[in-house]
């Protein structure tokens, strides 16, 4: 079958489904709910501080099915719950939550902080927990759930400088592991992650001359060709463990990162 004899129908692969996407607004977040959206589910667009409002609501009505921006910091304890609610609120219903908000500190070990800890704990570990169990009794009672932890291959394979971060993206890949075994027979969904190398997003692009040079030989080492990732090839990635026909994936670690890690 060529391209020109599929029609639009046959992309909605994700059509009727509900999405969650946390630290959604911008870089592989973003991302990942427009490609969720592009295969028809409706995406919560998450962002975590006021000034974004109106960037993540422009985000949302972007978006090619009935979509909604939900203001929550998931490095608090009450955000996550804020985001699911009103998730539930406008849907009635959650089928794929992506756990993405994170935040990482490159810094000598001892210039890390107590407040680098918190900052990172709280939102890469603690938020990615508590969105998780706040989520489980909204997933739909039939089964077909999904939860994609967005891990980092410094989770396997962490640099120097990435004390905090890498610990905290260990924690994502353990909870990955346990839930794929706990979470399934409790309520039908699978649970994988998936673990970009370095990605070309707004951030990264904007860490200066400095940052990239340090980073330019691990892009020249990276197999599959010398560049830095795309956003949306991790959320191609991310949305191939959402389709129904991924049913049988569970407790997959998939590194997308051009072979840089090879586990």
């Amino acid at each position: 079958m060529d391209s020109t004899s599929l029609s639009p129908a046959v992309s909605q692969t994700l059509a009727g489904k509900v999405a969650i996407v946390s630290g959604s607004n911008s870089g592989i977040g973003l991302a990942i709910a427009r490609e969720l959206a592009n295969r028809g589910a409706s995406v919560v667009v998450n962002y975590p501080f006021p000034s974004l409002t109106a960037e993540a609501t422009e985000v949302a009505a972007s978006l090619p099915t009935p979509s909604i921006a939900v203001l929550a910091d998931i490095s608090t304890v009450e955000g996550p719950q804020a985001l699911v609610d009103a998730a539930v609120a406008k849907f009635h219903r959650v089928d794929i939550l992506v756990n993405n908000a994170a935040l990482a500190v490159n810094l000598p070990l001892e210039e890390q902080t107590l407040e680098h800890w918190d900052t990172l704990v709280n939102l890469n570990g603690r938020g990615t927990f508590l969105l998780t169990k706040t989520v489980l009794p909204h997933l739909p009672k039939a089964g077909g759930g999904r939860i994609v932890n967005i891990c980092s291959v410094s989770s396997r394979s962490p640099p120097p400088g990435q004390t905090i971060y890498a610990g905290t993206k260990g924690m994502v890949d353990s909870f990955t592991r346990c839930w794929a075994k706990e979470l399934p027979p409790k309520y039908g969904c699978t649970v994988n992650a998936v673990s970009p190398g370095p990605t070309a997003t707004e951030g990264f692009l904007a860490a200066g001359e400095d940052a990239m040079r340090v980073l330019q030989p691990t892009i020249e080492a990276t197999p599959a060709g010398k560049r830095m990732g795309k956003p949306e090839e991790v959320a191609y990635a991310v949305a191939f463990l959402c389709e129904e026909r991924s049913r049988w994936v569970n407790g997959t670690h998939m590194f997308v990162n051009g072979g840089l890690f090879v586990d």
